[in-house]
């Protein structure tokens, strides 16, 4: 970002520029944050940033100018709250996942390493453990993974034993022969899983120790060189030694209610040196093609090279759409797209009206003051239920999309709002009164934390301004072939939508599963394969 300030300067010396090098999700850009922009372009990298720049885009009232670029193709949305579709109103395409089976006992390709050390090994260590749960691995149990579950977490559990020597010297040796040792000594011992392929190989710590004892771990820095083993193994140990540092010093000073971890990005030395190390010398025990750290980077972070001058159209349309914006034409705005085949390299469309069913960008949003110290969960509910007359069913989802509040779920009734919403972000209310009437869209609430504590008498928790919360939009029937022209998502025309989804629209349980996965950003860690560009031999790109 500052290379960017620095070369924007050249071309407006007077403009005032500011740079932040950080994470556009940390809690800094909060609502505020984002209501002192006019207007606001993404140019992000994964879906679950893009996600939330929208939310909170809608949010603050901010028009959004979003875009994307995928070799040579590129798209221009523009996003205005309550007058065109946001970023989630259309469904995006379903991840591919692995299974489990194969990830954890039966790998077959670079990828598959991939996703084991970065979606297993590295929570496991590092992170909070995702084991089955994880976006990129397919656990249930249809999938044929029973047993491999059951071992799963018994591996989790001595994973767990060897964390206890985290910081000690030992510590890398033990974990190294955990996954390189025990547990591919435990596969070889499934004789007819290597009926058809061979075996994997035990890897041997002392030997890699001895043999890379000359390598100096700034062999990183060529991340487009294949490593041997042993450059992989002294990556190993020093991102090891790196990020047992980085956890220990976040957790000294840590006192809030959730320990801080590490979590895997692309753009993070340390991580992406343990997760290419760790692919890599997996790949070696399983006689896998092993893969540069650019290759790895580019697979792990679910991007496609970049190409420049799709790029630089892809800028100059956001700008020319933005002009729109700004002087009040939206009706002039167009979604835009670059295409490399076809007859024109730029088509444009009209820009839809907000889809109903879409709990994003209909959603009310509105904000209450809170005493930090103080306020409760359960204060919470009685504002809801005095001020905004919810009924019993309704339940409250954390920032993180987690389950907070419901009926059934009480027990968080008396805990500090601060210790159960991401030390006070923002909260989803899901209105699940639909036996008698329509349920209420969702509501969506930001904390303002006040600057002197209150008084006895005054209430904790108090909302800011008066909220009008609209029913959701009845379903209309859909007949069978009338169903079968509708497109869903950005599915083309003439695919019919999946079984079900109308039942999910109106569903308060769904609705609820939905504003989770939503809050959540799901697709983050996924990696999907776009196969039609593989169909005629030609490469599969990772979208």
């Amino acid at each position: 970002m500052q290379v960017a300030k620095e070369v924007a300067q050249k071309f407006q010396p007077n403009a005032k520029l500011e740079a932040y090098h950080a994470n556009i999700m940390d809690r800094q850009f909060n609502i505020d944050w984002f209501k002192g922009f006019n207007i606001v372009f993404n140019a992000l990298d994964n879906l679950a940033a893009r996600r939330h720049v929208n939310h909170m885009c809608l949010a603050a009232g901010v028009p959004l100018i979003e875009s994307g670029t995928t070799g040579f193709n590129g798209q221009v949305q523009v996003i205005k709250k309550g007058k065109t579709e946001c970023y989630d109103c259309n469904e995006k395409a379903t991840p591919t996942t692995f299974p489990l089976c194969t990830i954890r006992s039966n790998p077959s390709q670079p990828i598959h390493c991939i996703a084991w050390a970065k979606s297993w090994l590295m929570p496991e260590l590092f992170g909070e453990s995702e084991g089955e749960d994880s976006d990129v691995i397919d656990s249930t149990e249809d999938a044929g993974n029973a047993d491999e579950i059951a071992t799963l977490k018994k591996e989790a559990l001595e994973l767990k034993e060897i964390l206890e020597s985290m910081g000690s010297d030992n510590f890398c040796r033990k974990v190294f022969e955990k996954v390189f040792k025990i547990d591919i000594e435990r596969l070889r011992g499934m004789e007819d899983m290597w009926k058809e392929r061979q075996p994997p190989d035990v890897l041997d710590y002392d030997k890699l120790e001895s043999d890379s004892a000359q390598i100096e771990p700034t062999v990183s820095e060529l991340s487009r060189k294949e490593w041997s083993i042993e450059e992989n193994f002294a990556v190993f140990k020093d991102s090891m030694d790196r990020l047992t540092k980085r956890l220990n010093e976040l957790q000294s000073d840590w006192t809030g209610s959730k320990k801080p971890i590490l979590s895997f990005d692309k753009d993070d030395e340390d991580t992406l040196d343990f997760v290419t190390a760790a692919a890599n010398l997996r790949s070696t025990a399983f006689h896998i093609e092993r893969k540069t750290k650019f290759d790895i980077k580019q697979m792990a972070g679910n991007i496609i090279p970049a190409i420049a001058t799709t790029n630089a159209m892809t800028a100059g349309l956001c700008v020319l759409q933005a002009f729109k914006v700004l002087q009040h034409e939206l009706d002039q705005a167009k979604m835009v797209f670059l295409e490399r085949s076809g007859a024109r390299a730029i088509n444009s469309d009209s820009l839809d009206p907000p889809k109903p069913s879409c709990s994003v960008c209909s959603a009310v949003h509105g904000s209450v003051s809170v005493d930090a110290e103080r306020a409760t969960l359960h204060d919470l509910v009685n504002v809801l239920r005095s001020e905004l007359d919810y009924g019993e069913e309704f339940s409250i989802l954390n920032h993180g999309g987690n389950l907070v509040y419901d009926p059934d779920l009480e027990d968080n009734l008396p805990a500090r709002l601060r210790d159960i919403t991401n030390n006070l972000d923002y909260i989803t209310v899901v209105d699940e009164d639909d036996v008698a009437q329509v349920p209420r869209v969702n509501l969506e609430l930001f904390f303002v934390e006040r600057a002197e504590a209150s008084s006895e008498e005054t209430k904790p928790v108090t909302l800011q301004q008066g909220l009008e919360i609209p029913r959701k939009a009845k379903k209309s029937t859909i007949t069978s072939s009338e169903d079968n022209s509708i497109t869903n998502g950005m599915s083309g025309p003439g695919k019919r939508k999946r079984d079900g989804e109308d039942e999910e629209m109106t569903n308060g349980h769904v609705a609820k599963k939905v504003a989770a996965d939503q809050a959540n950003g799901d697709g983050e860690d996924v990696i999907v394969l776009d196969e039609e560009n593989g169909k005629d031999g030609g490469a599969i790109l990772i979208d």
